[in-house]
């Protein structure tokens, strides 16, 4: 038998779990936008078709499946990492102006290629 209080819960323990709701929300929400990008940007590429044609030469779905599981969680660990030391040392604004620039360099090079084929 419990017996319940009559007055309204303190603002502090409302606080909390406003705090940890509002925790939960980002967190499925970074989780959310981080596979939705990494889930589309993989479908089809390199990584991808390279997987399927060890799984269909090695006749070792599983084994293939781990091996290639094991290194982009490794590779996934270290992008993390590296952007996780970079946000300490770099703002964000440079971040983007770098990555922005990195991207049209490389858009730069992929034209030039085409045009000189």
């Amino acid at each position: 038998m419990s017996i319940s209080s009559p007055l309204p819960p303190s603002s502090s323990s409302v606080e909390a779990k406003s705090s940890a709701t509002l925790s939960r929300a980002a967190f499925w929400r970074v989780f959310g936008s981080t596979f939705v990008t990494i889930f589309l940007a993989e479908l089809g590429d390199k990584t991808q078709v390279t997987t399927l044609l060890m799984s269909a030469q090695s006749q070792a779905p599983w084994i293939v499946f781990l091996g290639a599981g094991t290194a982009l969680i490794t590779t996934s660990l270290m992008g993390v990492l590296l952007g996780q030391w970079l946000a300490r040392r770099v703002s964000p604004a440079t971040l983007d102006t770098a990555a922005g620039t990195m991207l049209i360099g490389i858009t730069v090079c992929l034209l030039w290629d085409i045009v000189h084929l």
